[in-house]
């Protein structure tokens, strides 16, 4: 398990990010927060690396700017090729949002030389 916390800033926002037009945490923002939950919760040799594959978190309360969040991510199963995990981001006791991200495993080297 990983947990990260962050703050809310004005360009974390909706408007900020252009997927809203009000000054509260974006969706896209505690997405890609929760995706980085998601690699601090892994431990992987040197040469492994992860990458979203797929991604499933429904946003439930909006969030102002200043907010502390606590973004949480466990891993709920896990191979040599791939890792699934609970995501959860909290204002206080509120769920902000909540839901799972799956990351592949891959071999970095592997995986740059198909770019």
């Amino acid at each position: 398990m990983a947990s990260l916390t962050r703050t809310v800033t004005a360009d974390d926002t909706a408007l900020a990010v252009g997927s809203g037009d009000l000054e509260v945490l974006g969706t896209p923002v505690v997405v890609a927060w929760c995706e980085a939950a998601t690699v601090a919760a892994l431990e992987l040799e040197p040469h492994l690396t992860s990458v979203g594959t797929h991604v499933d978190v429904r946003h439930l309360a909006p969030s102002p700017v200043g907010a502390t969040i606590e973004v949480t991510a466990t891993i709920t199963e896990q191979t040599d090729r791939a890792a699934t995990f609970t995501v959860e981001a909290r204002q206080g006791e509120t769920v902000v949002a909540s839901g799972t991200v799956t990351r592949a495993i891959v071999d970095r080297e592997r995986f740059g030389s198909r770019l």
